[in-house]
């Protein structure tokens, strides 16, 4: 039997986040936070909003999915993000110790993976889930963005 609640329809959910932060002027990165199949947490970049270079998708998920259980441990949990998570995000994700980050598209500049930074052990990490489309969304952002300018 097929399970309506895999990566695919998780991410879908994030990336309706990210469709937000775009339609905000945000970079469009979307995060959404599981816990037996559950979303507990949906966030997008809130950085110009707020002035906050921290208020990344991750950050704002991160914070929602504590205040509603009530801790700071994620170990159940999964992360689901547009973008693969930045060396702050990787790091914030091990001290939750967040169970599993499951991320669309590759940051090959910044990403937590090129950068070397070291996530909890006990997180399990899948990656390219929607990736195109992930990819899509950031790639029309930034070429509007050079378009206007």
């Amino acid at each position: 039997m097929i399970d309506p609640f895999d990566d695919i329809y998780f991410m879908k959910r994030a990336l309706q986040e990210a469709q937000t932060a775009f339609d905000k002027n945000e970079v469009p990165i979307g995060a959404v936070i599981v816990m037996k199949n559950k979303i507990i947490a949906r966030a997008h970049n809130l950085t110009e909003t707020l002035n906050d270079v921290t208020a990344h998708a991750e950050m704002q998920a991160f914070t929602a999915a504590a205040d509603y259980l009530g801790g700071k441990y994620l170990k159940e949990c999964t992360l689901y993000v547009t973008l693969e998570p930045c060396q702050m995000c990787a790091g914030a994700s091990y001290w939750t110790q967040i169970g599993k980050i499951v991320y669309g598209a590759r940051e090959e500049k910044r990403g937590f993976i090129s950068m070397g930074t070291t996530l909890h052990p006990k997180t399990k990490v899948v990656g390219g889930i929607l990736e195109d489309d992930c990819a899509k969304l950031l790639t029309r952002f930034f070429i509007e963005k050079r378009n206007l300018n």
